[in-house]
C-alpha cells in the first residue's frame, strides 16, 4: 500500500521532513491527508472517490464521522500516530459503496461488534498489526461484508483459528492472510466455515505452526479437508523433514495448486549431521494432490536423494533457491515429466555430471546461478531437448559444455578464457565479466545464424586470432564490446573487419574501450546500425564519414573532444558529447553555431558540456561561450570599404584596357607576338641550361611579408645571412617589376626545385594564393615528383583546409607541415622543412595520372 512507503520514508527522514513535500489537500476526486495531525475526519467534496487520511490522529470513529459520500471507493485510517483507535457502531454507514477499507498498522484497534455493518460492496479488507485476537474470526464482525475476496490479518495476536459460521456466506473471499499470528495447531474441523471455498491465497506463514506442543497426527487429522486452497503458504514456520512428511500425508487427496514451504530447516547443511535431507517418503502423501509448485527454498538440504520428487508427477516448478545442495544423485528428479522450470540458484553445487538432470525431459528452464560449478560433463544437458533457457551466471566456469539449440544462455561472472571450437546455438547469449582476450571469439560465436544479441562486456579482448569468418546471414542486432581493451588489438591492424559482415546490427556499444582514433572504415559493414556507445574512451578527433548513414543515436560523452566538425553528426537525432576536452577557440566556432541551431537533441544537461581550455573559459558551457569574434564576415568588415575601392579600380581599369585594344587591337597584336616570342626563347634557354635557378619558391599573402621575412627569410636565405645555405626566390626581390604576374608566379615555380606555400587565413582570401597553389600541383604532375610543400601557420582547421578543392586534393595526397606553436620547436621546424626542400621523392605514375585528371577538372 502507499502509506507504507510513505511511513518508511518517515521513520528515516522524520515526520516534519515527510510534512514539507506533502500537502493537505482535496484536488479532483482524491483528497489527500497525510501527516496533518488530524484528529477527526475532515469535510470532502460529496464527490470524492479516494481518501487517504493514515498518519494522523484520529483516535475514534462513529456513526457522524463521515458525511455521506456514495461515490466513496477507496479509504485508508492505517498507522495513526495515537493508539488504541476505536471504531464504534456503523462508523461506515455512510459509506454504501466502499470497496478498499485500510485501518492497518494501528498497533491497537478496538471494534465495536457492528463496526462493519452496511459494507456490502467492501472486496478488500486490511486489518494487519492491530493486537487483534481471534475473535475477530469466531464473532460475527464481518456478516454484512458478502463481497469480501481479501483479509489481511497478519501481525496480530490470534492464537487459535476456528472462523464464525458466518464465513459460509462469504462466497467471495479468495485470499487470507493469516502471517505472523501465534497459531500453533490446526486439526481437521477447526476450518469447517471455509469448507467449499476455492481460495486463490492462503498464508499461514511464520505461525510456528505445529512446534510448541506435540501433535497426534492420527487424531489432529487434515485441517484442509474438503477445502481448496489455492496456493498454501505454510512458509517461515522451521519445519523440518518430519513435520513436513506428517503434514504432506495428513492433507492427502486435499487439492493443493501451489505449496509452499520456504525457511524451513531440512537438510544438515554443509558439515554437519544432525538433520535430515528430504527422501522418497517425504512428499509421498502429495501423490493426490496435484500440486503445480513447490517451494523449499532457504534451508539446508544438501543432498538430493534419489526419488525424493518420485510422487509429485504434475509438478512444473520446483524452487530449491538457497539450500546448501552439493549432491545431487541418481534419479534424484525422477518422476519429474512435467517440470517446465527448475530453480537450483545459490547452492553449493561444484559439479554437474551426465546424469545431474536425467528425468527432466520437458523442463524449459534452469536456474543454476550463484553456485560453484567449475566442471561440467559434456553430455549435462544433452537430453534437455525442450531447454529454452539456462542460468549459470556466477559460477567458476572455465570450459564451456555442450548445450542443445535453445534461446537463452546466461555465462557471465565465470571464468572462460576461450570458446574452444564450441558452438553455443542460442538466441540470446551473455558471456559478460569473463575471462576472454581473443576478439576472435567473436568470430566463431557468430558461426550460429540465430544468435541475435551478444553480450561480452568486461572481458579482456585486447588480441586477435581469427580462426573463422562471420558467415553473411548472421541475424545479430545487438552487440555489447563495452569495458575492453579493443584499441590494442586495432593499433596492430588485427581484426578490422569484425564488424563487416554485420549488416542487420542495431546497436552497438565500444565504451571503456581506451580507443584514440577509430580505424578507416571500421563502421563500413553496419549498414542498419542505430544506435552507438562510444562513452569513456579517449577520442580527441573524428573524422567527416566514420558513422554510417543509418546511425540515428550516438554517445560520445567523456572523451576528449577538442574541436569536432559538426558535419560527422548531421544524420544523427540524439547526441551525446558531454564530459568532454573542449578547446573554447576559434576552430570551435563552427561547431558552437550548429549546436545553437540543430535539431538534434542534446543529452545530458548544459552544464556537462564545457570548455577545457583556454583557462578563461575552463568549465564555461559551449552555450555561453561568445566566440564572435572569430565570424569571418566580422572579420572582413574592415576590409570592405577597400575591397570596394579595388574593386572599382580593377573595373575602370579592364573597360579602358578593352576600349583600348578595341582601337589598336592590330597594334597589340603584332607587339604580343614579337615580345612573346623573345621572351619564350631566352627562357627555353635558360631552363635548358639550369633548371634550377632557386632552391625554393616561398608563396604567401602580401599580408604576411614580415611574418616570412622574420621566420623563414631570415634563417633559410643566403643573402640575409652567410651561414644559410638556400638561394630562395620570393616575389618582393626577385619578381620582374612591369611582368605579368602570373608570369612571374609560374617563372618562378619553373626555375625553383620547391614550392613552398605558406598557408595563412590570408593566403585562402588571395585568388594569387590559391592559383601559386594550382601551378606548383601542375608541375608536380609533369615532373613526376613531390616539389610542393605547404605549411599551414595558424589556428586553421582541416575542415577549413578542405573547403579549397586544390588543397583539398593536396590534403588527400600528401601530408602538410604544421607551423610550430612553442617558439622552442622552431629551430627543430626549420631543419625539417630543409630536409624537405633537399629531399627528392619520385611519384607513382598510375596515381597521378588520376590527381592530374582531377586537378584539370578544378583548373
Amino acid at each position: 500500500m502507499l502509506h507504507h512507503l510513505v511511513f518508511l520514508l518517515g521513520m528515516l527522514l522524520g515526520a516534519k521532513e515527510i510534512f514539507a513535500f506533502t500537502s493537505c489537500y482535496s484536488q479532483g476526486q482524491i483528497a489527500l491527508y497525510y501527516f496533518c495531525n488530524l484528529t477527526e475526519v475532515p469535510l470532502v467534496p460529496n464527490d470524492t472517490i479516494k481518501l487517504w487520511l493514515s498518519f494522523n490522529k484520529i483516535k475514534q470513529v462513529n456513526a457522524s464521522s463521515f458525511p455521506l459520500l456514495e461515490r466513496l471507493q477507496v479509504l485508508e485510517l492505517g498507522t495513526q500516530l495515537v493508539f488504541p483507535v476505536t471504531i464504534g457502531k456503523a462508523a461506515f454507514r455512510n459509506l454504501p459503496n466502499l470497496q478498499i477499507l485500510d485501518l492497518g498498522d494501528n498497533k491497537i484497534l478496538h471494534l465495536d461488534p457492528d463496526a462493519f455493518v452496511k459494507l456490502s460492496n467492501v472486496n478488500e479488507l486490511q486489518l494487519y498489526h492491530n493486537s487483534l485476537e481471534e475473535s475477530i474470526l469466531e464473532k460475527d464482525y464481518l456478516r454484512d461484508m458478502i463481497s469480501l475476496e481479501y483479509l489481511d490479518l497478519s501481525g496480530n495476536q490470534i492464537r487459535r483459528l476456528r472462523p464464525h459460521r458466518l464465513f459460509y456466506r462469504l462466497k467471495s473471499l479468495k485470499i487470507i492472510n493469516l502471517k505472523l499470528n501465534w497459531i500453533f495447531i490446526l486439526c481437521e474441523g477447526d476450518l469447517d466455515s471455509f469448507q467449499g471455498k476455492p481460495f486463490l491465497l492462503f498464508i499461514l506463514n511464520s505461525n510456528k505452526l505445529y512446534k510448541p506442543v506435540p501433535v497426534d497426527w492420527a487424531k489432529c487429522g487434515n485441517p484442509f479437508k474438503n477445502i481448496a486452497p489455492g496456493t498454501l503458504d505454510l512458509g517461515g514456520n522451521g519445519w523440518g523433514v518430519d513435520i513436513i512428511q506428517h503434514f504432506c500425508t495428513a492433507v492427502d487427496g486435499t487439492p493443493i495448486e501451489s505449496l509452499k514451504f520456504s525457511h524451513h530447516i531440512m537438510g544438515p547443511g554443509f558439515g554437519f549431521k544432525n538433520l535430515r535431507d528430504p527422501d522418497q517418503d517425504t512428499f509421498a502423501g502429495l501423490a493426490r494432490s496435484g500440486v503445480r509448485l513447490l517451494d523449499i527454498s532457504h534451508g539446508s538440504i544438501f543432498s538430493l536423494n534419489p526419488y525424493v520428487f518420485h510422487s509429485l508427477g504434475e509438478l512444473e516448478l520446483l524452487n530449491l533457491h538457497y539450500n546448501k545442495i552439493n549432491q545431487i544423485e541418481r534419479q534424484a528428479f525422477f518422476g519429474l515429466g512435467n517440470l517446465t522450470t527448475l530453480n537450483l540458484s545459490c547452492n553449493l553445487l561444484g559439479e554437474l555430471y551426465d546424469y545431474t538432470f536425467e528425468g527432466l525431459r520437458n523442463v524449459m528452464h534452469i536456474d543454476l546461478q550463484q553456485n560453484h560449478i567449475g566442471v561440467i560433463a559434456g553430455n549435462s544437458f544433452r537430453d534437455l531437448k525442450g531447454l529454452k533457457m539456462v542460468d549459470l551466471r556466477d559460477n567458476a566456469i572455465k570450459i564451456l559444455p555442450s548445450f542443445p539449440a535453445m534461446i537463452t544462455i546466461h555465462l557471465s561472472d565465470n571464468k572462460l578464457i576461450s570458446i574452444d571450437y564450441q558452438r553455443i546455438n542460442a538466441t540470446y547469449l551473455d558471456l559478460e565479466r569473463n575471462r576472454l582476450a581473443n576478439l576472435g571469439d567473436l568470430y566463431f560465436l557468430l558461426q550460429t545464424p540465430d544468435v541475435q544479441y551478444i553480450f561480452l562486456r568486461q572481458n579482456r579482448l585486447s588480441d586477435c586470432v581469427k580462426r573463422v569468418n562471420v558467415i553473411e546471414n548472421n541475424q545479430l542486432v545487438y552487440l555489447d564490446l563495452g569495458e575492453n581493451m579493443l584499441k590494442l588489438a586495432w593499433d596492430r591492424g588485427l581484426c578490422l573487419d569484425v564488424f563487416w559482415a554485420l549488416s542487420k546490427l542495431q546497436v552497438l556499444h565500444l565504451n571503456n574501450n581506451y580507443l584514440t582514433t577509430l580505424p578507416q572504415d571500421i563502421f563500413s559493414g553496419l549498414t542498419s546500425l542505430n544506435r552507438l556507445n562510444l562513452a569513456s574512451n579517449l577520442l580527441s578527433h573524428l573524422s567527416p564519414g566514420v558513422f554510417p548513414e543509418s546511425l540515428k543515436t550516438l554517445n560520445m560523452s567523456e572523451n576528449q573532444l577538442l574541436s569536432p566538425a559538426p558535419e560527422v553528426f548531421m544524420t544523427l537525432s540524439l547526441l551525446d558529447i558531454t564530459k568532454n576536452r573542449f578547446f573554447c577557440d576559434c576552430t570551435l566556432n563552427t561547431l558552437t553555431v550548429w549546436l545553437n541551431q540543430t535539431n538534434v537533441t542534446l543529452a545530458g544537461s548544459e552544464n556537462d558540456t564545457y570548455c577545457v581550455l583556454p583557462p578563461a573559459f575552463t568549465r564555461v558551457p559551449l552555450s555561453s561561450v561568445a566566440l564572435g569574434g572569430c565570424n569571418e564576415d566580422e572579420l572582413q568588415k574592415p576590409l570592405q570599404f577597400s575591397l570596394f575601392i579595388f574593386t572599382s579600380v580593377t573595373l575602370i581599369t579592364f573597360l579602358t584596357a578593352v576600349i583600348i585594344f578595341n582601337h589598336f587591337r592590330g597594334t597589340c597584336f603584332v607587339w604580343y607576338k614579337t615580345i612573346a616570342g623573345a621572351l619564350m626563347k631566352d627562357r627555353k634557354h635558360a631552363i635548358a641550361t639550369s633548371a634550377c635557378k632557386y632552391d625554393a619558391y616561398l608563396c604567401y599573402s602580401n599580408r604576411d611579408f614580415g611574418w616570412v621575412q622574420n621566420s623563414l627569410l631570415k634563417h633559410l636565405d643566403s643573402q640575409y645571412s652567410e651561414k644559410n645555405r638556400f638561394t630562395l626566390c620570393f616575389e618582393e626581390r626577385d619578381f620582374l617589376p612591369g611582368e605579368d604576374h602570373i608570369t612571374n608566379i609560374r617563372d618562378a615555380i619553373w626555375n625553383s626545385r620547391k614550392t613552398i606555400c605558406i598557408v595563412t587565413r590570408q593566403f585562402l582570401k588571395d585568388g594569387w594564393c590559391v592559383e601559386a597553389f594550382n601551378f606548383a600541383q601542375s608541375r608536380y604532375f609533369c615532373d613526376l615528383k613531390d616539389v610542393l610543400l605547404m605549411v599551414v601557420v595558424g589556428s586553421l582547421s582541416q575542415y577549413q583546409l578542405m573547403k579549397y578543392k586544390p588543397i583539398r586534393v593536396f590534403v588527400q595526397r600528401s601530408q602538410y607541415m604544421q607551423w610550430p606553436e612553442d617558439h622552442q620547436d622552431v629551430e627543430w621546424f626549420l631543419n625539417n622543412l630543409s630536409h624537405q626542400i633537399l629531399k627528392e621523392k619520385e611519384v607513382k605514375k598510375k596515381s597521378c595520372v588520376l590527381e592530374m585528371q582531377t586537378i584539370k577538372t578544378i583548373s
